[in-house]
């Protein structure tokens, strides 16, 4: 028995479940919080997230691994743009806190002799559509 696709996410549907989050803090994903980019703790019950989407095309086979920072800004930038057609948003699959809605983005960071599952809340008002 397969899983069903992923639908792939655009700009509108991640405004839409930013929107959609209850506000305050929440008791689950509060140790997620983060304005950049961060590690998904070894400690935090990933069970409580459920994934809703994609950013991934599947018509690309080597999706681009240029980054958009027309502010200066850089991978780990707080105020990076969340812009989904760049590096690493175009890797993302989109979760949501089963308790509160808060929207996150999960990819997979590899590196010589580890994977390191890497998180950002979602923050609709740092997206940006541009394109390569």
């Amino acid at each position: 028995m397969s899983a069903e696709p992923l639908p792939r996410l655009q700009a509108n549907d991640l405004r839409a479940l930013a929107a959609a989050a209850q506000p305050g803090r929440c008791g689950v994903c509060a140790p997620l919080v983060c304005a950049g980019w961060d590690s998904l703790p070894a400690t935090f019950d990933a069970s409580a997230l459920q994934r809703v989407g994609t950013l991934r095309r599947d018509d690309l086979d080597q999706p681009t691994l240029l980054e958009h920072h027309p502010r200066g800004t850089h991978a780990w930038s707080a105020d990076a743009p969340i812009a989904p057609a760049f590096f690493p948003y175009n890797r993302c699959d989109v979760w949501v806190c089963k308790a509160c809605a808060r929207p996150y983005l999960r990819y997979t960071e590899y590196g010589g002799y580890y994977e390191d599952q890497r998180i950002r809340a979602l923050d609709a008002a740092l997206l940006d559509d541009a394109q390569p």
